[in-house]
């Protein structure tokens, strides 16, 4: 088993004003251990997972400042966590591994990742390059407004400005619509898989049932889109999936 060097050293004080959240997705209990006390002791808030759908979901329910990723999980590889994370989150993900070999690296890279350390590591370091990827992403803007046709819509808010489908009336999208809205508008200009828009909106098992695709994103061309018929913005691959287009 991996242990971190330095675990025992004396806590120092927060690097940052206010308390930053930090999710640690380990499965090693020892090694999550050690993180999680000497994070806290730092003045970290800090959430754990000690698998991939776990550490998706605590995500989305409570989303972190930053997250440090060990990419060897019992569900789910590191890297295909990445991905998903990638869908619809900046966070700064640090991966934690013992794998050193370059094409894991780069492989990691590739997928999001902004830093990776390979264990066993220095408490020190780790704390040092963590709080390093959190300035940059304090130094970096933060697009959650985004517009579709003459609508204007606000990701953080859920909600969306404009004329609608009825011309003056307020503009509602179900929850499932919010769902693949965020996850297209979060890769921007990017091909979005079907099988991932279905695995990350309806869950594991879902790959298949592309109609369901089919009719909520109708759905949502027929409110945000000025011609759903011609779609500028929510646009169609065919047989690989959609694309957000600004």
């Amino acid at each position: 088993m991996a242990v971190a060097h330095g675990s025992s050293a004396e806590p120092q004080p927060s690097a940052r004003p206010a308390a930053a959240r930090v999710l640690i997705v380990e499965d090693e209990p020892a090694l999550l251990r050690a993180l999680r006390i000497n994070l806290r002791a730092r003045g970290y808030a800090v959430a754990t997972a000690s698998a991939g759908r776990e550490a998706l979901a605590e995500a989305r329910r409570h989303p972190p400042d930053a997250v440090l990723l060990d990419l060897g999980l019992p569900d789910l590889d590191g890297g295909n966590v990445i991905r998903e994370l990638r869908g619809w989150s900046r966070v700064p993900v640090i991966v934690l591994s013992g794998r050193a070999g370059s094409g894991d690296k780069i492989g990691a890279l590739d997928a999001g990742a902004d830093d990776y350390v390979t264990k066993p590591f220095d408490m020190e370091e780790l704390l040092a390059r963590l709080r390093a990827a959190l300035r940059r992403s304090d130094a970096s803007p933060h697009t959650t407004a985004f517009r579709i046709g003459q609508n204007e819509i606000d990701l953080d808010a859920h909600a969306i400005t404009g004329p609608g489908p009825d011309h003056g009336e307020p503009l509602h999208l179900t929850p499932t619509e919010w769902r693949l809205l965020e996850i297209l508008l979060g890769a921007p200009g990017q091909l979005v898989s079907s099988d991932r828009l279905l695995s990350e909106v309806w869950g594991p098992g879902f790959e298949r049932s592309t109609h369901y695709l089919r009719f909520h994103m109708a759905g949502l061309r027929r409110k945000l889109e000025d011609d759903p018929h011609r779609p500028r913005h929510l646009l169609t691959e065919p047989g690989m999936g959609y694309r957000y287009q600004p």
